[in-house]
């Protein structure tokens, strides 16, 4: 069965049609929408209404029979109420449940309610209520029985209904205005494009006016596409011819989707590969070297470039460092346009820098090995002098001195020893919480520091807490007092401090004395392995207690202080603090 195909009248022709038309559609939706709640809402009031009049005959029954009413029996008759009143026939009150607004049961309704005997409400004069009416005998008299139902609800609605209705016919008025008034503004557009159109490429032949402005705008960007890849070809070319001489390094050109464009003798000849025709993809160019495949698949996928990455490549000639980096080139919208990949062998470089650094350790290690055997070296000298004299003289009195002597030297010694395998080898070995400030007062009354007062200043509630190895932090602490302390003898000084501070960057355990400070000569060797200011140091302590920070994440840091005197630092950044 062969579909029906509708006449198509053009889209200019249809959206002055359609668009007047649903506009209409929506009006009259809307008006039946509110007259249909309208008529729901006047349905509900006069259910509501009648439900009082029965309620309130209902009431008046019951009420006949009863041989006394009070209020507390007429609010029994009906429980869910407001309040009742009753009165006499002309509406005055009698009794009620709970004042009503006017001392006349029946104003301001007249008496056409009790008449019918019709519920009214709820209303202006009533605006919360559905008031019912009956009359009743009490003996020979007859009285007024008035139930008032909660209606608050239903007044709700009614006061919504107002408010929708003077909201919904404005707005209903102002949209028809507004599409008949500024229809052809909505379409001028598409007329403007249309004529443009029909210049360029002719009348429409057998479609309509949208697939005839795609098709012809189709046809525009598809021109300015082969224009753009001209451009860019020949920019790329230019690049090429401009760079490809002069430069040692390789060079490689590739587009937005990672094809090939260009790459030059050199980098061919670095990646031990033919030079590729354009338009190669990179996969196929470097189907050999996977790490630099990666590295530049992710470059052009992400479209950011790379200012310094080595990649380690496998050739015949053997395993090569290449330093790389890669650079887009953009358009002046800024869009990558392709991308510049320029990288050179470091090998070479890679080797000599290890040799270089392997000589740095030698040398090192021959400076810290002339230091220990100086210090040995003086040390026995001294022990053998003492000796020699012990066996000249043995029955002198002088030979407890002597024996003092050689102690000293042998505690000496050993602090040379300890001290040099501490730096050889501070590993941490148990890392656990440890409190600083608890810490720093232990290291305060170290015996080794020979009665030297040592005054710890920090706040009483500071949270000095961090994870680290607590003897080595603690032979760190010791190691910049001793130092301290020997730098104020030297000057006969008094003002030795430690100092604790915590802030959000981290925590500062500060060393302060008013000693020699810092002389000049080794203040840029200051953590190198027997370099000393003077006294009976070995040059150890400073450069183990760096080696420990650095162990711990931290830093150490030495300054001078205004006047005289050094400053002394152990910075533990947050990473370390206990949570």
């Amino acid at each position: 069965m062969t579909a029906i195909r509708w006449p198509r009248l053009g889209l200019r022709r249809e959206v002055l049609i359609l668009l007047p038309v649903s506009t209409l559609i929506l009006v009259l939706l809307s008006m039946f929408t509110l007259l249909s709640y309208r008529h729901a809402l006047r349905l509900l009031v006069a259910e509501r209404q009648a439900e009082a009049a029965r309620v309130a005959r209902r009431a008046a029954e019951i009420a006949s029979t009863m041989p006394t009413l009070t209020a507390a029996t007429l609010q029994r008759l009906v429980a869910s109420a407001d309040r009742i009143g009753l009165a006499n026939l002309d509406g005055s009150s009698l009794l009620t449940t709970a004042p009503f607004d006017t001392e006349n049961l029946l104003s301001p309704l007249g008496g056409e309610a009790l008449e019918d005997q019709r519920g009214v409400g709820p209303q202006r004069d009533l605006p919360d209520v559905v008031a019912g009416f009956a009359t009743l005998k009490r003996g020979s008299r007859a009285l007024l029985l008035r139930v008032d139902l909660p209606a608050h609800e239903l007044a709700r609605q009614q006061r919504s209904l107002k408010t929708l209705t003077w909201v919904i016919l404005p707005v209903d008025l102002l949209l028809a205005v507004l599409v008949l008034l500024f229809l052809r503004h909505f379409l001028a557009p598409f007329e403007t494009l249309l004529l443009q159109a029909r210049k360029a490429v002719g009348e429409p032949q057998n479609e309509d006016e949208i697939s005839f402005l795609v098709s012809t705008f189709e046809r525009a960007v598809a021109s300015m596409s082969r224009a753009g890849e001209a451009e860019i070809d020949d920019e790329i070319q230019a690049l090429q011819r401009a760079l490809a001489p002069s430069l040692e390094s390789g060079l490689l050109l590739l587009d937005c989707e990672g094809s090939v464009l260009a790459l030059n003798p050199v980098g061919a000849s670095l990646l031990e590969i033919s030079e590729p025709t354009p338009a190669t993809p990179l996969s196929a160019v470097l189907s050999d070297h996977r790490e630099l495949l990666e590295v530049l698949q992710e470059a052009v996928a992400t479209g950011q470039g790379i200012q310094r990455e080595e990649v380690r490549i496998h050739t015949e000639a053997g395993d090569r460092t290449l330093g790389l980096s890669v650079h887009g080139l953009r358009r002046d919208d800024g869009s990558v346009r392709a991308f510049l990949v320029l990288f050179v062998d470091l090998t070479e470089a890679r080797l000599a820098a290890e040799e270089q650094k392997l000589a740095d350790s030698l040398r090192q290690l021959g400076e810290l090995a002339a230091g220990l055997a100086h210090e040995l070296r003086n040390s026995l000298a001294t022990l053998r002098g003492y000796l020699t004299l012990i066996e000249r003289r043995p029955d002198e009195e002088s030979i407890t001195d002597y024996l003092d002597e050689i102690r000293r030297e042998s505690e000496h010694l050993a602090r040379v020893l300890e001290d040099f395998l501490a730096f050889a080898r501070p590993e941490t070995t148990r890392v656990e919480e440890v409190d600083l400030l608890h810490l720093a007062r232990r290291a305060a009354v170290d015996p080794a520091l020979e009665g030297k007062r040592v005054e710890v200043v920090a706040d009483s509630t500071l949270d000095a807490r961090i994870r680290g190895d607590e003897q080595l932090l603690e032979r760190g602490l010791r190691n910049l007092l001793r130092n301290a302390v020997e730098a104020e003898r030297l000057v006969d000084a008094d003002g030795l401090e430690v100092r604790l501070k915590r802030t959000d960057e981290g925590i500062e355990l500060a060393v302060l004395d008013r000693g020699v400070g810092l002389p000049e000569e080794v203040r840029d060797r200051l953590f190198q392995p027997f370099v000393t200011g003077g006294g009976k140091g070995v040059g150890l302590g400073l450069s183990l207690t760096h080696r420990i920070a650095t162990l711990h994440g931290g830093k150490l840091r030495l300054t001078a202080r205004s006047g005289s005197g050094t400053r002394a630092v152990l910075f533990f950044p947050p990473d370390t603090f206990v949570t």
